[in-house]
């Protein structure tokens, strides 16, 4: 038997900041989709995902067609054998998981990267022991494969696990960040969401307000400096895409300034308080909050969690709190509030237990 595992994620700085090149700050969290099998006589691989009441059968024999628009766990098979990795046996395979689906927390990346480290192992393929080999994967078989809005951030996040900075450069940049990080509470707000929509709207209108700025500004970029005559520029634009530049703007400095607590002695209150802070331009700015959330991020914080956030591409889906030493008051306030409420930490990255 061969048993596969990835974690979710939350974004703790940096939310909207991947697909547009700028650093954000990760976390996996201790929620996870396992993939387990066992071999059978035939090449196929049959899969049972009773968390969703669905089934599939996929022959990896040749090129696989796609049956929906978000095919991930046939995509992948797609994408290995491109990279010439065999199907030497087929497996029964079950898939379970407990991170809320459609709900902002990565649960589709986490399960790309767990099929992905699972087929590389039942090759005796060396690249799944190589975290960022699957994470590219991961990104080629969920986002390149359907161009998809999305970015990297939450591949790179299940495939290493702990707390990461990824640096969009060429190439990209991984830093392991350590920080004696308590208690989270994840709420699921049970409104269901339109990840790629609210992605795809937020990235265009940023993108456009770039090009706006640009007639003006011609060197400008997303890394120039935030002066008061860019500040007062952004703010001539229209809103419909000047307020999501700036809201790009706001959120890339505090990243870097949340960066600035890793690197010294770890201030729980000013973590807290940048992540309220995060959490005001993306209801102000980008508009990816909801009367929901809101209302759970204000319980959470009476209750004595130190602060939080919408976490994930927004209108709807999850907030999450820092709340050490709370966290179980926390969890009751959120739930009064009308969530679903989860009390999480930081965890592994994705994993193979045989």
């Amino acid at each position: 038997m061969l048993r596969v595992s990835a974690p979710g994620r939350i974004c703790l700085f940096g939310e909207h900041q991947d697909y547009l090149g700028l650093d954000v700050v990760a976390a996996a969290i201790n929620l996870r989709i396992s993939i387990e099998g066992r071999p059978r006589p035939d090449r196929a691989l049959i899969l049972d995902l009773p968390d969703i009441n669905d089934a599939m059968r996929i022959d990896p024999a040749g090129e696989v067609a796609y049956e929906n628009k978000r095919d991930y766990l046939r995509s992948s098979v797609n994408v290995l054998r491109r990279e010439g990795v065999p199907f030497p046996r087929g497996w029964d395979i079950v898939v379970r998981g407990r991170i809320p689906i459609n709900a902002g927390t990565a649960s589709s990346s986490a399960l790309v990267v767990a099929w992905n480290r699972f087929l590389l192992e039942s090759a005796n393929d060396p690249r799944a022991q190589r975290p960022e080999e699957i994470a590219e994967l991961g990104f080629q078989a969920e986002v390149a494969e359907f161009h998809e809005p999305g970015g990297k951030m939450d591949h790179y996040a299940a495939a290493f696990g702990g707390i990461i900075r990824l640096e969009f450069g060429d190439p990209l940049r991984l830093t392991r960040l350590a920080a004696p990080l308590g208690d989270f509470v994840l709420g699921d707000s049970l409104q269901k969401k339109d990840t790629t929509g609210t992605l795809g709207s937020v990235k265009d209108r940023v993108l456009a307000g770039i090009a706006r700025l640009r007639e003006g500004f011609p060197g400008f970029r997303l890394t120039s400096p935030w002066t008061p005559e860019m500040e007062r520029a952004v703010a001539a634009l229209d809103p419909t895409v000047g307020k999501p530049l700036r809201g790009a703007f706001v959120n890339r400095d505090l990243t870097r300034e949340g960066l600035g607590l890793f690197a010294g002695s770890f201030d729980e209150r000013a973590f807290g308080r940048l992540l309220c802070r995060q959490q005001d331009v993306l209801r102000e700015d980008l508009g990816i909050s909801t009367a929901r959330i809101d209302g759970m991020l204000d319980a959470a914080l009476d209750a004595g969690a130190l602060g939080g956030k919408i976490n994930g591409s927004g209108g709807g889906g999850c907030m999450f709190a820092y709340a050490p030493g709370r966290a179980e008051a926390t969890a009751e306030a959120v739930e009064k509030a009308g969530g679903k409420a989860y009390i999480i930490r930081v965890d592994d990255g994705a994993r193979t237990e045989r």
